[in-house]
């Protein structure tokens, strides 16, 4: 067994993933997203092939990786119960500005706007789907639920994208985001 304390070669987990981000987001700006391989920014990362597969499954992987980790936690506490307001409130927690945050803002430059369209309704989807079953679990007709969930979902969306485009750095997106959610009619019988 090995000693926790005695540092392994190589760069910390936490460290190569921000550097692949920060050398793939580089590269979608001077060349665009689809011009861009890995190995091009696995070279200007300064990190192995192999090694950018244990961060991410692709380059779409790269601008998403925070978002879904907090969004799989927000359905986490989804399925677990939590009311749908607060349990997606809470993707908003200390989310700085990260890779989706700079794409959003130069989609056209990156040549990424369809590709963030895809995959942005692809978590939509996700999001509404869980809102939904938890509202239907509240004891929401399944129809309504299904329109507050989808609601829930573009509410999360548009704060992102507006926070993204206000200027991520500017301020936090909790308070973007928990206006957007309040913007969701209460329905609940």
């Amino acid at each position: 067994m090995s000693d926790p304390a005695v540092s392994r070669p190589g760069r910390p987990k936490v460290s190569s993933r921000a550097t692949l981000a920060e050398a793939a987001c580089e590269l979608f700006l001077e060349q665009g997203f689809a011009a861009t391989a890995i190995v091009d920014i696995t070279r200007r990362a300064g990190v192995s092939r192999s090694s950018f597969f244990n961060y991410f499954g692709s380059k779409s992987d790269i601008l998403w990786a925070v978002f879904d980790e907090r969004m799989d936690a927000a359905l986490r506490r989804l399925s677990a119960g939590d009311e749908v307001r607060p349990a997606l409130a809470q993707i908003a927690g200390d989310f700085a500005p990260d890779a989706l945050a700079l794409a959003l803002v130069n989609a056209e430059a990156m040549g990424i706007a369809d590709e963030l369209d895809r995959e942005a309704a692809v978590r939509r989807a996700r999001i509404a789907d869980a809102a939904a079953h938890r509202l239907e679990q509240a004891g929401l007709e399944s129809l309504r639920a299904a329109v507050m969930g989808a609601a829930f979902a573009g509410a999360v969306w548009a704060a992102v994208r507006a926070w993204a485009h206000d200027g991520a750095g500017r301020a936090p997106l909790q308070p973007t985001l928990e206006r957007a959610l309040a913007l969701v009619p209460d329905l609940l019988p």
